[in-house]
């Protein structure tokens, strides 16, 4: 009897250990130097397409430059989302619609942030509106978008 007891117990710690520990369903996180560069890599893709829509819409389009960007910078976050998920940070195993939820934060933040910044650097500074993008871009770029992505977005 007295074995069979201590059996019990022995076997109930067992199951609340293993209650306790936090489920692994994710993949192991990606190392961040190989995210990092990964994570450029797709922003430079992303960017691309971002400033070739931005420049034909205003220029061949006549499309005013702000209404230019909110376009292209749309168009670049749903590429940019699309390798990061499957490239960058190597999470397609991770829930799509939460990454998707958090991507669409992140990229209205990024859209608003690049947006006011594009204007206020081209009205008030009087760069011209590709150099106003890139240079807000740049800094939006490679300090909010990976921290966003990496810690948030792709976690």
């Amino acid at each position: 009897m007295w074995g069979q007891y201590c059996g019990l117990l022995i076997n109930m710690d067992k199951m609340v250990k293993e209650r306790a520990k936090p489920p692994n369903n994710s993949p192991e996180r990606e190392p961040f130097v190989g995210s990092f560069f990964r994570s450029q890599a797709s922003s430079l893709i992303a960017t691309s397409a971002d400033y070739l829509i931005l420049i034909f819409a205003t220029e061949l389009l006549g499309l005013w430059y702000v209404f230019s960007n909110l376009i292209s910078g749309s168009v670049g976050a749903c590429i940019n989302f699309t390798l990061g998920r499957n490239w960058a940070f190597k999470r397609k195993e991770s829930g799509l619609s939460g990454q998707a939820f958090r991507y669409a934060i992140t990229s209205l933040i990024n859209l608003g942030l690049t947006t006011g910044g594009l204007y206020l650097i081209t009205e008030y500074l009087g760069f011209h509106y590709i150099l106003s993008k890139v240079l807000v871009g740049i800094f939006v770029g490679s300090v909010f978008n990976f921290l966003m992505q990496r810690y948030f977005v792709f976690r």
